[in-house]
């Protein structure tokens, strides 16, 4: 039975390959411009490190970042005012759809990284594990996972030790963290109606940071010491903590790729800005920047494939192979 990561490669190479053989065009053009980013607010950060090591390497060149939220990015793309959307899930059907009314071509997905996406309680809070049941008890109303009833109180999980209301705590409805979420952790059921939504990661670990019954979730890069990940069980399954090995492997349940959307016509290479940052980003540089902000670089055989697609395999200044 595939993982979630190898379903994530096997999308790939479906989405990609098309591709290698369209780019036929000599890179010899200056690095020189601004670099447009609207989506996601989980990647922020890294896109900042991004950024930086960019302009270092290139100081003709500014990265100029929106980050309000995954949601934000497949409009930007579709109506043109960004080229390069960060996105902390995939697009939905719906969204490649309005990028292709726009364009006539769908958008270009690109694997940059990945995530766990962790669930963490005050660090005072003893609580070590969830099952997915009951994670789905805590957060929705609507119990597609199982429960029976809603859990309102941490004595409700049969923990003596445990007393008193829980403070739930999620990202806003715009953020890629918030589907991935509902989709995973709640079978694709409803928040509750006393949820607090929070505009970006570090505002939720905030507050669950500052009340001992407070729950939340984030981008495991975002968890801080004044909060504790659980380990999540599915079934009858080992809990599992968020981890690298778990998250490549695709043991620990909310397992997430981070991506990058592109506007790339086809048979186009992409414009030498994008593909200095792109360059960058799939290079061992740009990976440690994703291993200093907190998230998982991308095995090195995924990294491959994608710049052989992506036609970035090909030294500056020379033309591609047909």
């Amino acid at each position: 039975m595939p993982t979630r990561f190898s379903t994530v490669i096997i999308l790939l190479g479906l989405l990609m390959w098309p591709m290698t053989g369209a780019m036929a065009h000599t890179w010899g053009d200056p690095v020189v411009g601004n670099l447009d980013s609207i989506g996601s607010d989980t990647m922020a950060g890294l896109m900042l490190r991004w950024g930086e090591r960019l302009e270092q390497r290139y100081p003709a060149v500014r990265l100029q970042l929106q980050a309000n939220g995954s949601a934000t990015a497949p409009p930007a793309l579709a109506e043109g005012t960004t080229r390069l959307g960060p996105m902390s899930r995939r697009m939905t059907a719906s969204e490649r759809e309005m990028f292709e009314a726009s364009h006539g071509y769908p958008p270009t997905e690109i694997p940059v990284a990945m995530d766990a996406l962790a669930v963490f309680v005050n660090r005072h809070n003893p609580l070590g594990k969830l099952t997915m049941t009951q994670l789905d008890a805590i957060f929705s109303d609507t119990l597609r996972c199982g429960a029976e009833t809603s859990i309102e109180r941490w004595d409700d999980l049969d923990r003596p030790e445990l007393a008193g209301p829980i403070d739930r705590h999620s990202r806003n409805s715009v953020s890629g963290s918030y589907g991935v979420f509902r989709r995973d952790a709640l079978c694709g059921g409803n928040f509750r109606v006393d949820v607090n939504e929070h505009p970006g990661s570090s505002s939720v670990v905030a507050a669950v940071a500052a009340t001992i019954g407070g729950i939340g979730y984030s981008g495991i890069g975002y968890v801080t010491s004044a909060v504790r990940p659980l380990a999540l069980q599915e079934g009858d399954g080992p809990a599992v903590m968020p981890s690298e090995r778990t998250t490549l492997n695709g043991e620990y349940p909310l397992s997430r790729t981070l991506y990058l959307y592109v506007n790339l016509p086809p048979g186009e290479s992409l414009p030498p800005v994008e593909r200095a940052f792109i360059d960058l980003v799939l290079s061992p540089a740009g990976q440690d920047s994703v291993r200093e902000s907190g998230f998982i670089p991308l095995p090195e055989s995924v990294i491959a494939a994608v710049r052989q697609a992506l036609g970035l395999n090909v030294p500056w200044g020379h033309v591609s192979p047909r």
